[in-house]
């Protein structure tokens, strides 16, 4: 049998490499088992189309013949039983697909050993930090930001993508470790890493490391995930105040409880407070009022300002707070903690989210909702409230209304809204809330000082 088997395989190689003949998948386990069994040093068996096992020193190696620009060369496959018959016989499919190509098997193997190697040695992690260097050393960050970029990276992004080859990293990838963190309800935290991962992406692609940046089919998931999110917002006034009431037990920023403050009394948009500056305010008038210019608006198609009227209870914390921290200062919650140069709306939303334990139940952006809704209820005009809200859509009505026509009808839902959430109020800026428990039934006022 073994005579016979090797006057095939004999015969084969003669009509394969010399009359070009190509049967192909000749081989079987049975017949594999028997050349093995046979143990003949530097013995040759042919499966067609250039693929056979060699035998050399005792160990099988499948390997390929193959041509190139009219020369023979030899492609190593690897050692039997490791590479089946049939995954030798794939390695073969993929020989002759780079040869149809205009490829050489045998340079390419090697370039993408290369590559690997080249893969290998610059894993995410190594690259972020080379990135962040190049920024402290440039000047573009400081300590302080540096300090809070570092923290984000090695909390959320380098457990996940750290020691992952920085040309292996896919979107799906970094869409997973991006989702991780909004489905904590940390929204802006994850606008901030993919931004930062992004960049990361983008300076391997300087430095030669990757061609394309995986990262930046992924904002579309922070779209995605903005539009999902239903803002909460509380409706019953009791719950309102107690929001307020419970703020002021904690021992928190001063800043941060001012903006959560001016969040609740003006119902305006988050962005818009922690980015307020003093001109924008007039305190010291029969009718105070904050103008917020129309570039720093949602609607940026409007001409003109959206003017929010401010009531006594907001005023007299405005004028608190402008004592304390100095006129001159040009935003209402200065910050050298960030980039901006203002407290970071992360900031206030954390307060709620976690410091409050108001996840899923309030939020900054609630308080919105909160007015609109108890407003309509308690019989306002609904133009005036959108008015208020800067909701107005018909842009003939929103002009009559902001030239002052109804300043009054604003003026009262705006001490209406005061009242509403904070109740009593004295000259010395503390307010009284009542709380009845359960236990007692008696109604205790309760003094909490604004700083």
């Amino acid at each position: 049998m073994g005579v016979q088997l090797g006057v095939q395989q004999y015969f084969l190689a003669f009509l394969e490499f010399f009359w070009g003949y190509k049967l192909r998948n000749i081989l079987n386990i049975r017949k594999i088992r028997q050349f093995l069994s046979e143990n003949i040093p530097n013995s040759k068996l042919f499966d067609g189309g250039g693929l056979f096992l060699h035998l050399r020193t005792n160990t099988p190696y499948w390997k390929i013949k193959y041509r190139f620009q009219n020369k023979e060369r030899l492609y190593s496959v690897g050692p039997y039983p490791e590479y089946s018959l049939d995954r030798a016989r794939n390695e073969l499919n993929i020989i002759k697909d780079l040869l149809k190509k205009g490829k050489d098997p045998v340079v390419e193997k090697r370039l993408a050993r290369q590559q690997n190697y080249f893969n290998q040695s610059h894993l995410f992690e190594d690259v972020a930090r080379k990135w962040i260097n190049k920024n402290v050393q440039n000047g573009i960050w400081g300590q302080v930001h540096l300090k809070k970029s570092l923290r984000a990276l090695e909390r959320d992004v380098f457990p996940s993508l750290g020691k992952l080859p920085i040309a292996e990293i896919t979107s799906p990838l970094i869409a997973r470790t991006i989702g991780a963190v909004i489905d904590r309800g940390s929204i802006e935290t994850a606008s901030r890493i993919h931004q930062h991962i992004t960049s990361i992406f983008r300076f391997a692609q300087t430095q030669g490391i990757i061609t394309t940046n995986p990262s930046d089919p992924v904002k579309e998931i922070l779209k995605i995930r903005r539009k999902k999110e239903h803002q909460k917002a509380i409706l019953i006034p009791e719950q309102l105040q107690a929001i307020l009431l419970n703020a002021e037990k904690l021992a928190i920023s001063p800043a941060v409880r001012l903006a959560h403050r001016l969040c609740a009394f003006t119902a305006a948009r988050i962005d818009n407070v922690v980015s307020a500056e003093w001109s924008e305010f007039n305190l010291d008038t029969d009718t105070p009022t904050w103008t917020i210019p129309r570039s720093k608006m949602k609607v940026k198609d409007r001409s003109f300002d959206h003017i929010i009227y401010l009531c006594p209870q907001i005023v007299k914390d405005l004028k608190s707070w402008r004592d304390i921290s100095g006129p001159e200062q040009p935003y209402l919650f200065s910050s050298k903690l960030t980039s901006t140069g203002h407290i970071s709306k992360e900031a206030v939303e954390k307060l709620y989210r976690v410091t409050l334990g108001l996840a899923n139940k309030h939020s900054p952006h609630g308080w919105r909702s909160s007015l609109s809704t108890l407003a309509r209820e308690n019989g306002f005009a609904r133009e005036v409230v959108l008015l208020a809200l800067d909701q107005i859509h018909d842009s003939a009505t929103a002009r009559a209304y902001d030239r002052g026509g109804r300043l009054a009808d604003r003026k009262e839902l705006f001490d209406w809204w005061g009242n509403l959430l904070q109740p009593t109020v004295d000259r010395s800026g503390v307010f009284a809330i009542e709380i009845t428990t359960e236990e007692s039934k008696k109604t205790k006022e309760t003094k909490f000082p604004f700083s």
